[in-house]
């Protein structure tokens, strides 16, 4: 009936466009810090185990020997030990970033912005003050990932690799943690456009509120 396409009239509006993108940033910023994070496999010492780098290379690590094969082993635990709880703060985050705006477009679905403007400036002020604390994040995001790769650990890893001729182990950003930073910043973009119209949109319906006492 009307009460449905007034709900779904808010869909089509600039504010939910730009909520809608901040959604899919969100997301790919989950799906970025999930490869960011890795798996705890490492190195495998026997074909018959298989694993992503076993068919990967196609002789699961046959260059080492014994020794050196453990060794593999303990500075690839190790190295993730070492990024997982960065991994985990970017998911934690990401996901926050995700349930915030799929709540204000609920909310703005229900129409609470109209029976109660005050909340469209609530909204304004919440996103600035995300967008403002995303410039920080992401700071101590590249920052705790440098620190990572600059420690012993990684260097001590990838020498032990590139000495038998496997590279994709270099102590460096790679696509996946660039591609997160860069969505970061985006998301930090939205944000500021979507306080922006959250302020355009409390005027016009504090406007159109007006109008009835003005006749």
């Amino acid at each position: 009936g009307s009460l449905e396409r007034r709900h779904c009239l808010y869909l089509h509006t600039g504010r939910a466009f730009c909520q809608m993108v901040e959604v899919l940033l969100a997301v790919l910023i989950l799906v970025c810090s999930s490869v960011s994070c890795g798996s705890a496999g490492g190195y495998t010492g026997l074909p018959a185990l298989g694993g992503i780098y076993y068919y990967q290379y196609g002789g699961a690590y046959s260059g080492f020997g014994g020794a050196e094969g453990e060794r593999a082993q303990q500075l690839d635990q190790r190295f993730y030990l070492l990024k997982l709880p960065i991994a985990r703060a970017a998911m934690v985050v990401g996901g926050c970033l995700l349930v915030f705006p799929c709540v204000l477009i609920l909310v703005s679905v229900l129409q609470v912005p109209w029976h109660f403007p005050a909340w469209l400036l609530i909204e304004c002020t919440l996103y600035a003050v995300i967008a403002v604390s995303t410039v920080p994040a992401l700071y101590y995001f590249l920052h705790s990932l440098l620190s990572v790769y600059n420690s012993s650990v990684c260097k001590e890893r990838e020498q032990l690799y590139q000495s038998k001729g496997y590279q994709g182990f270099w102590c460096s950003l790679h696509g996946a943690e660039i591609a997160a930073g860069l969505l970061g910043c985006m998301a930090a973009m939205a944000y500021l456009l979507s306080a922006g119209l959250a302020v355009r949109d409390y005027r016009t319906v504090h406007e159109q509120k007006q109008k009835p006492l003005q006749l």
